[in-house]
């Protein structure tokens, strides 16, 4: 009986990579997809939300009041109060996002990022789901403060699409300062060291930003500090939005742009915390 030595190897089919738009909904879909399991991960501690308003309140009821009665920081027509209500929004965005990076060493230890990197999602689209779970849980601040503020009679404002565009700010300031605090993972790729630096920088941006006071009582070297925080671009903004000062375009050229290369730095520097 005749034997066929001759072999046919299977047809394969060959799947192109995404490109084009393509790639783009693949990427967007891998960003949501990291975004969703950052969010999950209040389920197991949704008391957090909550005690996080504690800080931003007690900066109103106290800090607020008080220095609005004493009349040393001059707003203007604006009551100190209303000046202030946007700072600490941005405040307690700030305080939330900037320790981020411990989270992504926790995930490092845990082996978790070692099996995310390997994933054939770009390290920008982690990134960017981490940056924009820490702006989600920054609007519960957004909405924490506002609720207090009305019922202070602060008067900001109530218009719907002001409130909308101001959790947006928030979302892009948060992004920003997460984004930062996970370069700085990459960089020191330890958890303790990057707590410390974490609680260093953290005050220092805040009281080196326009949110207790106006730039025009800050001296000379604390003015050129506010100028390059990007904090006060992100404050500068709310007020604009929420008790209706002049809007400066940079403002929003700066809170686009800054998120932009912070998750690009990120990116780059994730791999070095699995190497």
């Amino acid at each position: 009986m005749p034997v066929d030595h001759a072999f046919k190897a299977p047809a394969v089919a060959l799947v192109r990579a995404p490109h084009g738009w393509q790639r783009v909904r693949a990427t967007l879909g891998r960003v949501g997809a990291f975004a969703i399991v950052e969010m999950q991960k209040l389920q197991h501690d949704r008391t957090e939300l909550v005690t996080r308003m504690v800080q931003p309140a007690l900066w109103l009821l106290i800090f607020g009041t008080t220095f609005s009665k004493l009349h040393v920081v001059s707003t203007g027509s604006v009551s100190y109060l209303a000046f202030l209500a946007p700072g600490i929004i941005a405040q307690s965005a700030l305080f939330i996002s900037i320790f981020y990076g411990v989270q992504i060493i926790w995930d490092r230890d845990a082996g978790v990022l070692a099996k995310l990197v390997v994933t054939p999602a770009p390290a920008s689209a982690l990134i960017t789901g981490k940056a924009f779970a820490a702006g989600v849980r920054s609007v519960a601040q957004v909405v924490g403060v506002m609720a207090l503020a009305y019922l202070m009679d602060i008067g900001l404002t109530i218009n719907p699409l002001r409130v909308l565009a101001a959790m947006a700010t928030v979302m892009l300031g948060a992004a920003f300062f997460a984004c930062l605090s996970m370069t700085l993972a990459g960089l020191v790729r330890n958890r303790d060291r990057l707590m410390g630096i974490g609680q260093a920088i953290t005050m220092p941006l805040f009281f080196a930003s326009n949110a207790l006071y106006p730039v025009g009582v800050m001296p000379g070297w604390l003015h050129a500090l506010s100028v390059v925080n990007p904090l006060s671009y992100e404050v500068d903004a709310l007020r604009a939005l929420l008790i209706g000062t002049p809007l400066n375009p940079l403002d929003v050229v700066v809170l686009v742009v800054a998120p932009i290369i912070a998750i690009a730095t990120a990116s780059k520097l994730l791999r070095r915390l699995v190497s």
